[in-house]
């Protein structure tokens, strides 16, 4: 709690419109709303594969933040709106090496049509050791849930 506004500064320079939380709270999110920060809660056991549920929270709010918004964007007269128009969802767990990163893969398997290996290379290039066994195995036998896949959305792994 007491660093949290350190990681606010970062969210700001990289134009993190939403966090989700997928571990146990260890920080209150009232901060994050002042900032303008929408906080999500989508926690799930450590070293597993996400719930159904907290899969459609996900896939919905990639959508909605990436996706659906898209022709508000491309109609703007403002030509300096660019960085206004910079979304970024930041995803954490504990340790950053194995629920959000499956989330994070799961995003490029559906949204960039990316496979489960060229996801989880392209993470590990950024987070080594992330991804366990198990979770890898998950993710290459993950079908894709969403028609519109490949229509492009933004990543960054820090």
């Amino acid at each position: 709690q007491s660093n949290l506004h350190l990681y606010i500064k970062e969210c700001r320079r990289n134009h993190v419109t939403d966090i989700v939380r997928v571990c146990e709270p260890t920080y209150l999110g009232g901060e994050l709303t002042s900032a303008g920060i929408q906080l999500h809660e989508m926690a799930y056991p450590d070293g597993h594969s996400p719930p159904d549920e907290i899969l459609q929270q996900w896939l919905n709010l990639v959508e909605e933040r990436f996706l659906n918004n898209n022709n508000n964007t491309s109609t703007s007269n403002n030509t300096n709106n660019n960085n206004n128009d910079k979304k970024t969802i930041a995803v954490h767990c504990v340790a950053g090496l194995g629920r959000a990163p499956v989330l994070v893969a799961i995003a490029l398997m559906e949204f960039e049509r990316m496979d489960a290996v060229e996801a989880v290379m392209m993470i590990r290039n950024q987070r080594r050791g992330a991804i366990n066994e198990k979770q890898l195995r998950y993710l290459e036998g993950y079908k894709r849930r969403r028609g519109n896949a490949g229509s492009g959305c933004a990543c960054i792994i820090l």
